[in-house]
């Protein structure tokens, strides 16, 4: 089960389908990140990485 790159939480393998990056890098996660900003996060995050 793929984890969260941020915080180590577990997320589920769609998840990981629709917010990583094209490493595979989970930069955010719902337990990490607001629902309605995950994707706009986890893209501020890849980038300071």
């Amino acid at each position: 089960m793929p984890d969260c790159n941020h915080c180590g939480a577990h997320v589920s393998e769609q998840f990981a389908r629709v917010f990583a990056d094209e490493r595979g890098q989970l930069h955010a996660c719902l337990d990490c990140a607001a629902n309605a900003g995950i994707a706009e996060t986890a893209r501020q995050r890849a980038v300071n990485t």
